[in-house]
């Protein structure tokens, strides 16, 4: 909320969230009362034989009662129970009626059933009823019907008074029985359709059969979702267990930090370049390598756990300090700041310094330099900036202190010496004065002295300084000015004495640049170069603050925000449109790492070459190179775009918009195409048939559209739409033969369509049960329910995408994790490989044409990663006989 509310409107959200709570604890409290009711009942078919269940509460098959379907499993099944989402499993060894000795087979004829079954989708809202209890959210059931045998009816006379107790038992559990199904169908149809208006019309039947061995049942958020078993698969026991073979190496990534860090930018003995986005600190190699522009390559630090907001080289040019934000892990628990200080040639953190003593986050950080880097000086992002000098061998704390309510931007020892400390920021430049304590921990002190802007207008900002080789320093500011900063007269008189404020002062200005100055650098030929932000111009300095030469930076990469001075006249230029620039005064910049600069929703990769395609909440749309490590073309789409597809002939790609339009574009000229809006609602998927004759476009109105294609992509006709779903479309695929489409909807419904029969809904989805889908992106599916991790709230899971050897299915999670599976992802607790680095929630992934590659994007920290598949699933066809896994569970979930 972004206004002030009215001064009822705290007293009335505090009862309103009040409420709130009672009802959710009344409804775990119900669904315990179920649970409990449901095993009386288990206990009670347990005590009661099945033939008198079977004489009263079995009626004999009629026209209108089906005969059990063929296919019925064998007299004793287990039935495995999975709580959680998918968690422990139990076996229940439950006596089948049917004859022994058939395998799966189709369910009863549509309209045999007397009551009405519930609705047409596998889950969600409008999810079946007549298959037993559901139970409480958590629980993943097989589940068998009974079946009807010729025993005499329930009104029969033909039984023995010996049994009317016995009679009278078994109709006391099937009603209740039946309370549980009603009640569970009821439940898990609020807030969507109601079961009897589901589409086919009014007084429309329909058997559902949930036999055990032909169907599972997980819930989310209490809703049931019923999937049917392939017929090839006879048990779950079966499926093997264990994580895939394959594994994900970070092979590149695309972007850098530049849009709301500082101190982001610097080049290391090595001549490496080093920088940050997400949770990985980059060390890049402009040239000598494998790849990239100008044969450059990339190594990386994933050491954090949250991302990284500042850093700091050693004066030895190999050692790199780097400071993460606070965060929180899956489970809600605090990741607390700190520095890592680690090793740039082989990678290996060789301190932890400060866990537990920041606040928020690590803001700025130095080395010291007079003294070979033995100390480091940190200032936090709490409320009072906390300084605080360390020792860099031990990790020890020597000196703390409160240092200003206002921002801190930079801090930095001066060179010739280390009990000089600078902090600059919002409206002040502090001078800081350190005692070392003869080292002893917590035993230094630290000083201020005010810096004193006299005649000279004070600034909002001083977003950065330098030292000078003579002791002074420059500082930059937001007027645009550069001010020489000196010792006074009065403090080499009186040390220690008199105003402290008035210690140091101005005593030369220069103006740069129109508007803020947000970097400088001092070059080894003690040149000083400077970059503004407004005016986007490079501007290198003479002694006396004399301008020798300037480059202005192009509009479409941005001000300037960091400098750092490489080889010879080279120089490395990050901006905060978040590229890298390489170049010099002379000859211009070119980019050699650009990318997006908010949120990232859309992805698709090419069908037949190593590029993909992103979109995102910065309106830009990207095609990327990956073999090359670079940005092919990027356009500006005037509006948000949240999801993309390639046409199969690769010749256009479409994309989907906030606004419910989406666009066609050649991508070789770049041109608009086609240009068509349906309804007013984002679009949250789009997807071309494999033989790209159709286009399926999933809105946020809660229906597919359906459009006719031309061969070359170009050309578009509306074909149909498929209306259904009770919620917003979240993902859809397409089968092999292009006819049919399954969804998945914000209400975790699974539907099924007849495209090629005028998109209709299937209502028997028990017959696309061995249907062969061209991809695998639904996250709610028999073959990838067990990547849902233990007490899912349904939205844990953004993206999902199985490779196209169908061996392995990556998911991106909201936990700022990617998680590879072996697929079909079908058996509780199945382990998977996890991979970090991603400083926000994961929201899409998506494999290359030959799956050499995946390709993962960062949600708010605006990254691209580009992991390369390692193993046995780099190519070739699936197996005769797949290997298939199932379910995600942290604790047997491997951290890589």
């Amino acid at each position: 909320m972004d206004g002030a509310g009215g001064p009822g409107e705290g007293p009335a959200q505090e009862a309103l969230q009040s409420l709130s709570r009672r009802l959710q604890v009344q409804e775990k409290e119900m669904e315990l009362v179920k649970a409990a009711l449901a095993e009386a009942l288990r206990l009670l078919r347990l005590q009661v034989p099945p033939t008198s269940l079977q004489d009263l509460g079995t009626p004999t098959p009629t026209r209108d009662s089906p005969a059990a379907p063929p296919g019925l499993p064998p007299t004793c099944s287990p039935s495995l129970v999975s709580r959680g989402t998918q968690t422990e499993t139990e076996v229940e060894m439950e006596p089948s009626l049917g004859p022994p000795g058939l395998s799966n087979g189709p369910p009863a004829p549509q309209g045999a059933s007397e009551e009405p079954s519930g609705t047409q989708s596998e889950g969600g809202g409008s999810s079946s009823s007549g298959t037993g209890s559901p139970g409480p959210p958590g629980i993943l059931r097989l589940v068998q019907p009974p079946q009807r045998t010729d025993t005499p009816r329930r009104n029969s006379s033909s039984s023995s008074p010996s049994e009317r107790p016995r009679q009278k038992l078994s109709r006391k559990a099937a009603s209740s029985a039946n309370l549980l199904l009603r009640s569970g169908s009821t439940e898990s149809s609020r807030g969507g359709k109601d079961p009897l208006s589901s589409p086919g019309g009014p007084g429309s039947r329909r058997s559902n059969y949930n036999l055990e061995g032909i169907s599972v049942k997980m819930f989310l958020r209490g809703r049931p979702i019923t999937m049917y078993i392939p017929s090839g698969i006879r048990s779950l026991e079966e499926l093997p267990s264990g994580p895939p073979p394959e594994t994900l190496s970070l092979d590149w990534v695309y972007g850098y930090r530049g849009r709301d860090s500082r101190s982001n930018l610097f080049v290391l003995r090595s001549g490496e370049v080093v920088y940050f986005i997400a949770c990985v600190v980059v060390l890049y190699r402009p040239g000598g390598g494998p790849g990239g522009p100008g044969g450059g390559g990339q190594r990386h630090y994933r050491g954090h756990t949250d991302c990284v907001r500042c850093l700091a080289v050693h004066p030895d040019g190999v050692r790199v300090a780097s400071g993460q934000t606070a965060g929180v892990d899956k489970d809600g628990k605090p990741l607390q700041p700190v520095v890592h200080v680690w090793d740039s040639e082989t990678l290996l953190k060789l301190q932890e310094i400060g866990l537990g003593a920041f606040e928020r986050g690590v803001g700025a950080l130095a080395f010291s330099v007079a003294d070979q880097g033995a100390f480091l000086c940190v200032v936090d992002d709490s409320n009072e900036h906390m300084l605080s000098v360390w020792d860099c061998g031990r990790g020890t704390k020597l000196a703390e202190i409160k240092s200003t309510n206002d921002s801190v931007l930079a801090v930095g020892f001066s060179p010739r010496d280390s009990s000089c400390i600078v902090t600059s920021g919002k409206s002040h430049v502090h001078f800081w004065t350190w005692s070392g304590g003869a080292g002893l921990p917590g035993c230094g002190t630290l000083t201020r002295k005010q810096g004193v802007f006299g005649k000279y207008k004070k600034p909002k900002f001083i977003p950065c300084f330098v030292f000078l080789p003579d002791g002074d320093i420059l500082t930059g500011d937001s007027e645009g000015n550069i001010l020489t900063w000196g010792r006074s007269l009065s403090d080499s008189r009186t040390p220690g004495r008199g105003g402290a404020k008035e210690t140091y002062g101005i005593v030369a200005q220069a103006h740069a640049h129109e508007g803020s100055i947000f970097a400088l650098c001092l070059r080894r030929d003690g040149t000083v170069l400077s970059g503004g932000g407004r005016d986007r111009r490079l501007v290198q300095w003479g002694p006396g603050l004399v301008a020798l030469q300037e480059a202005e930076i192009p509009e479409h990469f941005g001000a300037v925000r960091a400098i750092a001075e490489g080889p010879g006249s080279e120089l490395l230029v990050g901006t905060t449109k978040n590229a890298l620039l390489r170049g010099d005064l002379a000859q211009g910049f070119s980019p050699v790492i650009q990318g997006h600069t908010d949120e990232l929703w859309g992805l698709c990769t090419h069908p037949f070459q190593n590029r993909f395609l992103t979109c995102g909440h910065d309106r830009q749309l990207c095609l990327w190179d990956g073999e090359g490590h670079a940005l092919a073309w990027s356009i500006d789409l005037k509006e948000t775009g949240l999801c993309a597809d390639f046409h199969p002939s690769g010749a256009v790609v479409a994309v989907g918009l906030n606004t419910g339009r989406w666009l066609v574009l050649d991508t070789e000229t770049r041109e608009i195409v086609s240009d068509i809006t349906d309804g007013n609602e984002q679009l949250s998927v789009v997807r071309y048939s494999p033989d790209g004759l159709y286009l399926a476009i999933g809105s946020h109105d809660n229906m597919i559209y359906i459009y006719s294609v031309s061969s070359d992509g170009a050309k578009s006709s509306r074909f149909g739409r498929c209306v259904g779903h009770s919620s917003f479309i979240t993902h859809l695929d397409w089968s092999k033969d292009g006819n049919f489409i399954m969804s998945n909807s914000g209400d975790y419904e699974i539907l099924y369509w007849d495209v090629a029969g005028g998109c209709k809904l299937l209502r028997n989805r028990y017959e696309s049960r061995d249907r062969e889908w061209a991809t695998y992106t639904c996250v709610l599916g028999f073959h990838v329910y067990g990547v849902w991790p233990d007490g899912s709230d349904g939205t844990d899971i953004n993206s999902l995408c199985r490779s196209h050897n169908e061996r392995v299915v990556a998911v991106a999670d909201d936990f700022c994790k990617v998680h590879l599976f072996q697929y079909p992802c079908a058996r509780a607790k199945a382990p998977s490989l996890v991979y970090g680095g991603h400083g926000s929630h994961v929201t899409s992934v998506r494999f290359t044409h030959d799956d050499s590659h995946l390709v993962s994007l960062g949600g708010k920290d605006a990254s691209i990663f580009q992991w390369r598949v390692l193993g046995a699933g780099g190519a070739g066809p699936a197996p005769a006989t797949p290997s298939r896994t199932p379910s995600l569970s942290p604790a047997s979930s491997l951290d890589v």
